[in-house]
């Protein structure tokens, strides 16, 4: 697969990037050559690969889900929460309509 002048001005074109002809026809063989090494990757075999995320093993690391697990933010605080809102209204925080 390859790309002509053509093409390569039709995408800078659609991604709205001005070039002039040199760049255009420096842009060519550039193009190519990455399309080319992506069809080399294509040659590989890979049917004895398992499928992965990451290089590296991941593991994530969760916390049980437990109400009043850090006294600090645990519930039953609405009162000293809103107490530091600008504008608190029926026990939620107050905000200027963006919707008309």
């Amino acid at each position: 697969m390859s790309v002509t002048r053509e093409e390569v001005a039709k995408i800078a074109s659609l991604a709205r990037i001005k070039m002039g002809d040199e760049e255009l026809d420096r842009m060519v063989p550039e193009l190519n050559n990455i399309l080319d090494w992506v069809e080399q990757l294509g040659e590989v075999d890979t049917s004895g690969v398992e499928p992965m995320t990451a290089v590296i093993p991941n593991t994530l690391r969760l916390r049980d889900d437990v109400v009043d697990a850090i006294p600090e933010t645990s519930g039953g605080r609405r009162e000293d929460v809103l107490a530091n809102a600008p504008a608190a209204e029926h026990g939620f925080f107050g905000v200027p309509k963006v919707i008309e």
